[in-house]
């Protein structure tokens, strides 16, 4: 009785591994990639050397030393920046997943997948 369990197991992997295949191969994968890398690798990008930007400006450089308006420096106003950075990436990349899980969806009807 075991090796019975174990035999449909196995048969389950190999079908579950050509089905990944299958996904990987097609078209519709493909496109999906080449999107997703598209925005997050320059997003990403972007994100690291602003986040990083503040701690070597501030530590090496006086440029945001200067008073922008009031007792206000610029140091500040990158700081706060930095918030709006971050939500303003958020809510593009929330817009952009929705374009993503309609490919999805493309690859699930091209390969027989399962709608969740």
């Amino acid at each position: 009785m075991g090796n019975s369990v174990s035999a449909q197991k196995s048969g389950e992997q190999n079908k579950s591994a050509s089905q990944y295949s299958a996904i990987i191969k097609s078209e519709s994968f493909q496109e999906l990639l080449r999107r997703k890398k598209s925005f997050i690798l320059p997003s990403s990008i972007f994100f690291f050397v602003f986040y990083f930007s503040l701690p070597i400006l501030t530590s090496y450089f006086t440029v945001l030393n200067t008073k922008a308006f009031g007792a206000i420096s610029w140091a500040w106003i990158f700081a706060f920046a930095q918030f709006i950075m971050t939500w303003g990436l958020c809510i593009l990349y929330t817009r952009r997943a929705k374009e993503f899980d309609v490919l999805v969806e493309k690859i699930k009807q091209e390969t027989g997948g399962k709608n969740s």
